[in-house]
């Protein structure tokens, strides 16, 4: 999990907003570094200097690079991979070269997966392996999908046997699953022993795995028959025996169940760690805080690229072609609907020329619903994802939007429709664009429910291009709405 505190030399905790003076310091320590670089070399092509040795020697390009290298030494991972985001394609690599090499697996779980891809392949397999084969076999399980196949070969002859079957059992979930985002460090104990036996358990510990607010209590065919809470495994008795102080759990999650669930069990009940059983109800691990925000802060991610129509997270300093690979797709069909707008506005050539008005008033008409859908659609989304609409109540979400966007339609379209009387001097042409804005409202918000729930229907992302989708129908919708009008009541 990312945390948002970095820990300099002298334990001063950083906020996050000071990320953006760390970057700016290691971005002028690294141009300084690499101007120095330029230099030398410099002088070396003019003769002023002997060989490549004199490069190595330099006492200021040295002591530069490790002032350098002190500075990223400071810094938490999940700074370091902020900064790597931050950078172009050269100074990353040129950065990442610079971090220890114990650190490189922790960083790669850091970094989006965009900028993931650019480090892996600047790194051998050899590295590839020493980087990953330090880390937990869930962590391991999140970076497989973006390494060589000969990298998770090595380390699957690498890693003991215990490690080996997690990794498989790892990966054999999918990335919306419950299982995809447990770890296997959960402390088990059993029902018949006494408080004293679990602490002292638990003091042969080196350090108790992250997020332990609870021990989970288990038969001896490791069947969850509850928890027991730190809290009360230090306040109580050491002679009571944890049967009698245990709890129920307060949710149970299904290693196979979608993570959804998991993160709203999280927010409903405020967990901190949750325990994951099979169908046999076997523990099989854990699921903690950290891991749900980082799911959550990624589905929102996705949802927010999905409905602009990007295929993927992107890096911002991704190659030309990379970004237009991710980014065509939607943009043709953008194409293809604001052609579609033209020619309904070209259906009325004639009634534009009579009247010049209707040429500024139509961007009005197509705008407001433009707005108004994607308000609809963005709430939609918003409740689809919490798990609060369904096809079943569709009807009654279409009723509710068609009702606000008809009382929006007659404040705002009235609003308009004055403006319009006063600027024209034309009666007529404010009732058409009162009504033009009702009805282009009403068909805003029916699309704003209707494109959303189709897409569940058919089991895809209901934010997937939606801000595309809706904006097309809109355009269209609005001009034709109001053109015609125009032309049936004014020319």
């Amino acid at each position: 999990m990312s945390e948002l505190i970095e820990t300099t030399g002298t334990d001063r905790p950083e906020a996050q907003e000071s990320l953006q003076e760390t970057l700016a310091e290691v971005t002028t320590l690294l141009r300084r570094h690499r101007l120095i670089e330029g230099l030398v070399y410099e002088q070396m092509e003019h003769g002023l200097g002997a060989d490549r040795s004199d490069l190595v020697e330099s006492l200021v390009f040295k002591q530069d690079k490790a002032v350098l290298q002190r500075r990223l030494d400071t810094l938490h991972p999940a700074d370091i991979a902020y900064i790597l985001e931050a950078l172009p394609l050269d100074e990353r690599l040129y950065i990442w070269d610079l971090v220890k090499a114990d650190r490189d697996g922790d960083i790669l779980l850091e970094v989006s997966d965009a900028v993931r891809e650019s480090l892996i392949s600047s790194m051998d397999t050899d590295e590839l392996v020493a980087a990953t084969e330090t880390l937990e076999a869930d962590e391991i399980a999140e970076l497989a999908p973006d390494l060589p196949q000969e990298v998770m070969d090595d380390l699957f002859q690498s890693l003991p046997v215990g490690e080996r079957e997690q990794l498989r059992a790892a990966m054999s979930f999918d990335d919306d699953m419950v299982g995809a985002l447990m770890d296997f460090e959960d402390v088990s104990v059993r029902p018949d022993v006494t408080l004293e036996v679990v602490l002292r358990y638990l003091r042969r510990f080196d350090e108790l795995p992250s997020q332990t607010d609870q021990l989970f209590v288990v038969d001896r065919e490791e069947r969850l028959l509850g928890v027991l809470p730190v809290g009360k495994l230090l306040v109580n008795d050491p002679e009571m025996t944890v049967a009698d102080v245990m709890e129920a759990p307060r949710v149970k999650l299904l290693q196979h169940e979608k993570a959804d669930e998991a993160a709203h069990a999280f927010e409903r009940y405020d967990l901190v760690s949750a325990p994951v059983v099979d169908t046999n109800d076997k523990l099989v691990g854990r699921v903690t805080v950290d891991e749900i925000l980082d799911f959550v802060r990624e589905s929102g991610q996705e949802d927010l690229l999905a409905q602009a129509g990007l295929r993927e997270e992107e890096d911002v300093f991704a190659s030309v072609w990379a970004s237009f690979r991710n980014r065509w797709a939607w943009l043709a069909i953008n194409l293809v609907t604001a052609f579609i707008a033209s020619r309904v506005i070209g259906l009325f050539e004639g009634s534009i020329e009579k009247l010049v008005a209707l040429a500024a008033l139509m961007p009005i008409v197509a705008g407001i619903g433009g707005n108004s859908g994607n308000q609809t659609i963005t709430m939609i989304v918003r409740a689809a994802a919490l798990g609060q609409v369904t096809i079943a109540n569709a009807r009654q979400l279409i009723r509710k939007e068609i009702v606000v966007s008809l009382i929006n339609g007659l404040v705002w379209g009235g609003v308009m429709g004055l403006v319009a009387m006063l600027l024209y001097r034309d009666v007529a042409l404010g009732l058409v664009m009162v009504l033009a804005m009702t009805l282009n409202l009403i068909l805003a918000a029916l699309m704003g429910v209707l494109i959303p729930m189709a897409l569940l229907k058919f089991g895809r992302d209901p934010a997937m291009g939606s801000s595309v989708l809706i904006t097309a129908v809109t355009d269209s919708g609005g001009f034709f709405i109001f053109l015609g009008l125009a032309t049936l009541f004014l020319v």
